[in-house]
């Protein structure tokens, strides 16, 4: 015995179909665009977020001549070091501007070294090699010979980069960074005795 069915039971089963195709294409529509969100909000907490490049001296001093007189006071001494522009926490690379460092005693200037502008890679570090030559003619009337006479001369090395960071070809977000060092020499050693930067 076949069943037949009338045309309004057809035309419900119908109906009753295409409204669960319907609510299945909501659910698919829905899930399609939570994931968008979470995607899209993903993103811009991790790699569209523009963190400040870092600009630091390297530890890797070699002094190569070291003169110091403790009674003038005075002294003449040159270095080799890098200097290390860290872009290791952004996606994006950074653009930056010519600059220099200027190395400092108690605030008086005994030497500058520039810094040619150039390019970091995203989650990269470029060491740029440096030559410095420091003297102390430009200091007069401070504490230099007692602490030439002590053993530790320490100085600073103080700069400041101006670039961009290009994320993805689309956004472009101005950065500077600062570099702030403290370098403690050892006199009679003539090397290097301590360095940190903030």
């Amino acid at each position: 015995m076949a069943w037949k069915t009338s045309d309004a039971e057809s035309l419900q089963s119908s109906d009753e179909l295409k409204r669960q195709k319907k609510i299945k294409m909501a659910i698919y529509i829905s899930i399609f665009v939570v994931f968008q969100i979470i995607v899209i909000t993903t993103m811009s907490l991790t790699v569209m977020k523009v963190k400040t490049p870092k600009f630091r001296l390297g530890s890797n001093i070699n002094v190569q001549s070291f003169e110091s007189v403790p009674a003038t006071p005075s002294f003449d001494m040159k270095f080799t070091t890098q200097i290390r522009i860290k872009n290791s926490a952004n996606w994006g690379s950074y653009k930056f501007n010519a600059a220099n460092v200027t190395f400092l005693y108690q605030g008086a200037t005994v030497g500058v070294i520039n810094i040619e502008k150039g390019k970091v890679g995203w989650l990269s570090t470029i060491k740029r090699n440096a030559e410095v030559s420091l003297n102390s003619s430009a200091i007069t009337g401070s504490n230099l010979g007692s602490e030439l006479s002590s053993g530790v001369l320490t100085l600073n090395s103080v700069g400041r980069l101006n670039g961009k960071v290009a994320i993805m070809f689309i956004m472009k977000k101005k950065k500077a960074t600062n570099m702030n060092c403290t370098i403690a020499f050892d006199v009679a050693a003539k090397a290097l005795r301590s360095l940190e930067c903030k």
